[in-house]
């Protein structure tokens, strides 16, 4: 097709991040973060990235994500890069929950608006924002095909034994309770791209990802299929996370009801947003947590040892899943950038042919890197995740009628 141009949006609650990416080279072409949307002041970065790439901002009233996006619409459009243009193709969308039914990159339609709402309760912090930016990039370019790129879609190669939950079978299928996961695009570009790193083929290699960012999520992945991962019916499951707790006793809830009297909406904000290294120590930034480690804080130590010790759990259950693991790759914001968390995560599990190399370690690169010793039985590698470029890739993939050749696609 003549037009290679994808424009890919993530739509929050009050913000939209972008950004446009011409396919022929997988270039980026500009990007940007609308923030504030509905607020008395919204703030617009853009960043033209031909040029000079010197980034734009404006402030001013934002009321809703149609004027969030015809304003990112008249930035591309002042270089050169208007959303009318003949060059661009399509607009992929992040979509964080599509269940069980969306399986792969989808071309929006009536049908699939009304399952992504279908879907609403469970994941009501999610969903309804990423259903407002494709409502509103439709009503700009109704002619042009919109691609519903899914969270959730890479996990769906989990086989039943990793996905269900233990309960009553009819009462979990009447409430569709079962473990998705999420993260999907990040899971399977890094371990598509750690497979690489190796100089083999997807279908070739078992790796463990650990997407360790404010959300946190580990997976496992056996010849290019996801068989298991640590986010369940919700982002709240799973490792220890800047302000969500991970795994919990569920009891824990019953018993904040009976003893101490809490709601059901208190309960959750504790959960998601009062718990996790926020609620053990404070900070829910790891570079703080370490300087405050480093200078001997004992409250910011055993968050941290705690966080490690959910880690290498999962670490070592995962292992057990894939039999065989070839590559245990960190990615995401502490995953990328902090050593101490990689050396901690690894640290006494040489019997399982894992090891960090000190000086590797150290170094900071934006490039995937191994940083295991040339001896290590497993390798460990640092893989920055790129969700944009996953999410162009498959929606460009299927406008451009490839999708059966595309990369992105389980």
């Amino acid at each position: 097709m003549s037009a290679t141009r994808v424009l890919v949006l993530n739509s929050g609650s009050s913000s939209l991040k972008y950004q446009l990416l011409d396919m022929r080279d997988r270039t980026r072409l500009a990007m940007g973060l609308v923030e504030r949307i509905g607020e008395r002041t919204g703030r617009l970065k853009h960043t033209p990235l031909t040029g000079d790439g010197t980034s734009r901002e404006t402030t001013g009233p934002m009321a809703d994500h149609e004027a969030a996006l015809k304003a990112v619409a008249q930035e591309l459009a002042s270089d050169g890069l208007g959303l009318d243009s003949p060059e661009l193709a399509a607009i992929g969308h992040r979509v964080v929950h599509g269940g069980k039914l969306f399986t792969r990159p989808t071309l929006i339609d009536d049908s699939v608006l009304a399952e992504i709402r279908r879907l609403i309760p469970v994941a009501p912090l999610h969903n309804p924002a990423n259903l407002t930016g494709i409502l509103t990039a439709r009503a700009l370019r109704p002619d042009l095909p919109q691609v519903a790129v899914f969270d959730t879609a890479f996990h769906t190669t989990m086989p039943e034994e990793a996905a269900r939950y233990a309960i009553d079978v009819r009462t979990a299928d009447e409430h569709r309770i079962r473990r998705y996961g999420f993260h999907g695009t990040s899971h399977a570009f890094v371990s598509r791209a750690t497979a690489r790193l190796l100089g083999k083929d997807p279908s070739e290699v078992n790796v463990i990802v650990l997407h360790l960012g404010n959300g946190a999520s580990a997976s496992a992945v056996r010849q290019g299929r996801c068989v298991d991962t640590s986010m369940g019916l919700t982002p709240l499951e799973g490792l220890v996370m800047g302000t969500r707790s991970g795994d919990l006793d569920p009891a824990v809830i019953f018993h904040l009801v009976r003893v101490g009297g809490m709601s059901t909406d208190e309960i959750d904000t504790l959960l998601n947003k009062k718990s996790g290294l926020v609620g053990l120590c404070g900070d829910n930034d790891m570079r703080e947590i370490r300087r405050r480690v480093d200078e001997g804080d004992e409250q910011a130590r055993l968050a941290f040892d705690i966080y490690i010790h959910r880690l290498k759990k999962y670490i070592g259950a995962y292992y057990a899943v894939l039999g065989r693991v070839d590559a245990v790759a960190f990615t995401a914001g502490v995953g990328e950038n902090a050593a101490p968390v990689r050396e901690a995560a690894v640290a006494g599990l040489e019997g399982l042919g894992l090891a960090v190399d000190g000086e590797l370690n150290a170094v900071r690169s934006d490039e995937p890197r191994l940083i295991s010793p040339g001896h290590a039985r497993v390798a460990v590698a640092v893989v920055p995740t790129d969700e944009e470029l996953e999410i162009a890739t498959q929606t460009y993939a299927l406008v451009d009628g490839s999708a059966d050749r595309s990369e992105g696609l389980t």
